[in-house]
């Protein structure tokens, strides 16, 4: 079987290193077939100019499509795999049109994994396990209530100014700024409208505790069921958000303002103008190590009083296998393509797996990509 990777961007590379080097067949596909040799130039000669059509005539029953492309590449990347026979791998969130292939994926019997990165994808990992471990304790009862987050964050290792860097266009973060989030806060329904509207601090039980700025991303609440929460649970928070240095929201509050004021095609070519500029002047130089944290935690109380309570933390950065981000995106992907070759994982549409044999090898695997990665079990 051949697994056919999509895209050699900063993000895809030590995953799609790992899989060459470990003898697993490899054909990788670049719109630029130049920076793919750069990449991956000594390990492989199977490179080829990405071309929809000629990937088409390439795939075989069985075979593997990675996406690493951008997402709207997603969905007709999966219809092809669907058409051939093929699986397909991507690390990026379950659209509903790529929700909408699960039938199809099925019918086919053929897998269509996602969100097995960072963030979604590691995240998910560490919910599925302290779900597991809560469910199992002696202080589970259906009546505890609640509290669950998830905060991830790339940063610079080496703190500047703008308490923030690009490792690539920050036209995505810009983009994000105007998306509505929705979360659990005090067992109420909270609703945000900009990102800056709902910053809080959160103090990271890293060795040497930190504190950050936190804010919700998306819309957390469709996660309850997919980490196992029972509709009759009381849930006082539960929320899935986005961690940055202390001091980052008082450096962007220029860009908060203007961001707000943007409209139309107008407001686009505004904040095409101001990507360009955030990446002239706040880009990664060559070699400068970035860091990611994420926190995972769950929290149960029993009138009031924690009966339960652990958090998954990690802490990475950049060294001498490069980047963090790109290790911590990239290699879930390649665990994933290694699962849906070894029927780990069954027919239609699927996030990170719950599966507890495959979350401890995954984790496994993890550990040795970050330099702190521990459960912190605190004291109730």
């Amino acid at each position: 079987m051949t697994v056919h990777w999509c895209g050699t961007g900063l993000s895809a590379i030590p995953g799609l290193r790992r899989l060459i080097e470990n003898g697993q067949a490899v054909t990788v596909w670049n719109r630029t077939v130049d920076k793919a040799q750069e990449a991956v130039g000594d390990l492989t000669d199977d490179i080829r100019a990405f071309d929809i059509e000629a990937l088409g005539a390439a795939l075989q029953p069985g075979d593997v499509v990675v996406s690493m492309l951008p997402g709207d590449w997603h969905v007709p990347l999966a219809e092809l795999a669907i058409g051939a026979g093929a699986h397909f791998v991507s690390s990026s969130y379950i659209a509903p049109e790529m929700r909408a292939l699960d039938g199809p994926a099925r019918d086919a019997g053929v897998a269509l994994v996602n969100e097995v990165g960072l963030d979604p994808g590691i995240d998910h990992l560490m919910a599925h396990r302290l779900m597991a471990d809560y469910r199992a304790s002696d202080a589970f009862d259906a009546k505890n209530d609640l509290s669950f987050i998830s905060y991830c964050g790339g940063v610079p290792k080496n703190p500047n100014p703008f308490r923030y860097k690009f490792s690539w266009s920050p036209l995505g973060v810009l983009k994000a700024f105007r998306s509505p989030s929705r979360s659990i806060r005090d067992y109420s329904d909270l609703r945000v409208d900009q990102p800056w509207d709902a910053i809080t601090s959160y103090d990271a039980p890293l060795p040497n505790p930190e504190s950050f700025e936190v804010y919700p991303n998306r819309d957390s609440l469709p996660f309850m069921a997919e980490y196992g929460f029972e509709p009759h649970w009381p849930v006082k928070e539960f929320v899935r958000g986005t961690l940055r240095l202390n001091g980052w929201a008082e450096a962007w509050k220029d860009v908060f303002a203007e961001v707000e004021t943007l409209e139309g095609p107008a407001g686009d070519a505004r904040l095409a103008e101001m990507s360009d500029q955030f990446w002239a002047e706040n880009a990664y130089d060559e070699g400068e190590p970035d860091r990611v944290i994420l926190c995972v935690s769950l929290k149960a109380e029993n009138e009031g009083v924690p009966v339960w309570h652990r958090t998954y933390v990690m802490d990475a950065w950049g060294d001498a296998r490069g980047t963090a981000m790109a290790r911590l995106v990239s290699v879930p992907v390649s665990l994933a393509v290694e699962a849906v070759l070894n029927r780990q994982i069954p027919a239609g549409v699927h996030a990170a797996p719950s599966d507890p044999a495959l979350v401890h090898g995954w984790m496994e695997q993890i550990d040795r990509l970050s330099q702190h990665l521990e459960i912190v079990d605190h004291r109730v």
